[in-house]
């Protein structure tokens, strides 16, 4: 296993030890709001403004050659960057919130969490990415492992809110892929600062034009909070996510990510006293899911691509 690998993997876990508080605290977020797509612009907008404020104090105490902008020379960086910010730090938001507040939140993590599945399709086809035989099975235990934490009662019937949040999953799953091949020649912070700072100018022009632009600013010392909160939140999961996939496979990455659950469920446990017992051998299953991507390229057998 190379270094460069083993930090990539190591900030995607970072990732999902934020996902996880993050995927927490959202509902809050939501329900102090009371408007998902008035929420998710403000939550946005301030990820926006805390990766920009990190981004020029890197700059001045790393240098400019630690922490950098890229500028697009070729259509297709562009066009990648276009995608980012539209259909990566926006659309999918709006469909992924609003979803969630009309299907049940066990429903929403499970199709969520497909978005390793349809990476690793993606990955093997658009990227040449190497999968192993171990990797099919790490993917299988993630799976299986959600499944089981949503009790089981994961309906193949998509209902509205399910049909959104897939396409916003797909959506994503679209977005790795892109992102990954504009690493080749980008910097993690240009992918970074596109994808917030233009999806939240998106973000507002759609609030615009469906007459919500005045709900977006906080209106209250609760929202106040809630968007601070989660905007740091999703600043760090996103700059880390960036950088973990400039040194590792989209794939691997994506896989990792799935880990976030692990976080949530102790919160709940802890916080909420939600039930965990029952929880418990899921959580082990998708422990070992994780532990096998991270191991995968250190064990013995054949590329299945």
């Amino acid at each position: 296993m190379t270094s460069r690998r083993s930090r990539g993997l190591a900030l995607a876990g970072c990732t999902a030890l934020i996902s996880g508080v993050a995927v927490y605290v959202n509902g809050f977020g939501v329900a102090a709001y009371g408007d998902a797509t008035a929420y998710t612009t403000a939550k946005n907008g301030a990820a926006a403004l805390v990766l920009a404020l990190v981004f020029a104090v890197g700059r001045r105490s790393a240098g400019a050659g630690s922490v950098a902008l890229s500028r697009p020379t070729r259509p297709g960086h562009r066009w990648g960057l276009l995608y980012v910010a539209i259909m990566g730090g926006a659309v999918p938001f709006v469909l992924f919130f609003e979803g969630l507040a009309t299907t049940a939140s066990t429903q929403a993590a499970f199709v969520h969490k497909t978005l390793v599945v349809w990476v690793a399709a993606l990955a093997v086809v658009l990227l040449k990415e190497r999968l192993t035989w171990w990797h099919m099975g790490a993917i299988a235990l993630l799976i299986v492992a959600q499944w089981g934490l949503a009790g089981g009662g994961v309906s193949l019937v998509a209902d509205p809110g399910t049909a959104m949040i897939a396409a916003a999953t797909l959506l994503w799953a679209v977005e790795v892929i892109v992102t990954k091949r504009l690493l080749a020649d980008l910097t993690p912070w240009t992918l970074s600062l596109t994808r917030m700072g233009g999806g939240t100018l998106a973000l507002l022009a759609w609030c615009g034009a469906t007459g919500r632009l005045g709900a977006v600013v906080p209106s209250t010392a609760a929202q106040w909070g809630w968007v601070a909160l989660t905007g740091v939140l999703l600043a760090g999961y996103v700059a880390t996510w960036h950088q973990a996939l400039a040194r590792a496979q989209a794939v691997d990455v994506t896989a990792v990510l799935v880990l976030g659950a692990l976080v949530t469920a102790i919160l709940a446990g802890a916080l909420d006293a939600a039930p965990l017992a029952a929880q418990v051998p899921w959580l082990l299953l998708l422990a070992s899911g994780g532990l096998l991507v991270w191991l995968a390229p250190r064990l013995p057998g054949r590329a299945v691509t």
